[in-house]
C-alpha cells in the first residue's frame, strides 16, 4: 500500500502538505518547480518525490511558525510570504466597514466622500469614494472579495503591492467614469475588488493556457468577478465601467508580477 508520504510533498517555504503534481503551493504561493512532472502510466509504480511524514495542517498556518517565515521574506517576484498577517488587507476591509458605520452616523460623511458627479477638483474623492458604500449587501460582497484576493495575493507578493493595486486601480477606474459620464456615480471598491481578484487569477490562466495544472478555481473567479461588475448597475450606485477598469488594471498588473517571478527562478 503506497504510504502517505508518498501522497504529499513539503512546501519548504510554509511546510504545508501539497500534490506532487503541482507547480506552486496554494497556500502560500511558494514556486515548487517549473513545470508539473508527467502522470505515470497505467501499470507502473507511482514514483514521488520523498517527504517527512507531518500532522495534517489547517489553512491558517500555525503561530508558532508564522515569526519564522515571516524573517524569510525577499523580493516582489519571490514566493515568500511577507508578513506573518495580511495587514494592508485588514485595513482595507476595516476602512470600509469604519466609513459605513461613520455615514449611518453623520449622513454628510458619504457625500464627501463618494462621487457624485464632477470633481471641480476635490481629487481627494478618487481615493475616498473606494470606502464610501451606500447599499449593505454591495459593501459586504465588495469587502468579502477584498478581504479573500487581498489576503492570498498579499502573502505571495507583500502589503505595499496590494495596497498600491487597490488604491492605484480604484483611481484609475473613478477617473475613467468622470471622463466618460457628464454626472458620474463612483462609490465603494468594487473596482479595487476585482483588480486584486485579477492580479491573483492572472497566474492561473497563464497556466491553463499553458496546459499546466493550477489550484485556483477558475469559475468560482469569474462568477464573483460577473457578480462586481452587475452589482453596481443593478443596485443603481457604484460604476460598472470603475469596475471593468480595476479588473484590466489588475491583470495587466498581475501578469507583470508573474513575469518578474518566472525571471526569478
Amino acid at each position: 500500500m503506497t504510504s502517505g508520504a508518498d501522497l504529499f510533498v513539503v512546501c519548504k517555504q510554509c511546510g504545508s502538505e501539497v500534490s506532487p503534481y503541482i507547480t506552486e503551493c496554494p497556500y502560500c504561493g511558494h514556486r515548487l518547480r517549473r513545470r508539473a512532472p508527467k502522470l505515470p502510466r497505467a501499470g507502473e509504480p507511482a514514483k514521488a518525490p520523498r517527504a517527512r511524514r507531518r500532522l495534517p495542517r489547517m489553512l491558517v498556518p500555525s503561530p508558532l511558525r508564522s515569526g519564522r517565515r515571516a524573517r524569510g521574506r525577499t523580493g516582489i517576484g519571490g514566493g515568500r510570504a511577507r508578513s506573518e498577517r495580511p495587514y494592508a488587507t485588514i485595513a482595507l476591509v476595516f476602512a470600509g466597514c469604519a466609513a459605513w458605520i461613520a455615514w449611518h452616523a453623520k449622513p454628510i460623511i458619504y457625500v464627501e466622500m463618494a462621487i457624485k458627479g464632477p470633481l471641480h477638483g476635490h481629487w481627494w474623492k478618487l481615493l475616498t469614494s473606494q470606502f464610501a458604500y451606500a447599499n449593505g449587501l454591495y459593501a459586504f460582497v465588495t469587502l468579502l472579495t477584498v478581504g479573500i484576493f487581498g489576503w492570498l495575493l498579499e502573502r505571495r507578493h507583500g502589503a505595499a503591492v496590494v495596497l498600491a493595486l487597490f488604491l492605484g486601480a480604484g483611481a484609475i477606474g473613478g477617473l475613467l467614469a468622470t471622463a466618460v459620464y457628464p454626472l458620474p456615480i463612483v462609490d465603494g471598491g468594487n473596482a479595487g475588488a476585482l483588480a486584486l481578484l485579477s492580479a491573483w487569477a492572472s497566474a492561473d490562466l497563464i497556466s491553463a493556457r499553458s496546459g499546466v495544472p493550477y489550484e485556483g478555481d477558475l469559475l468560482g473567479t469569474a462568477a464573483i468577478a460577473s457578480l462586481l461588475i452587475v452589482m453596481p448597475w443593478a443596485q443603481g450606485e457604484g460604476s460598472w465601467l470603475a469596475g471593468v477598469a480595476g479588473g484590466a488594471v489588475g491583470l495587466l498588473f498581475g501578469l507583470g508580477l508573474h513575469r518578474v517571478r518566472e525571471a526569478e527562478l
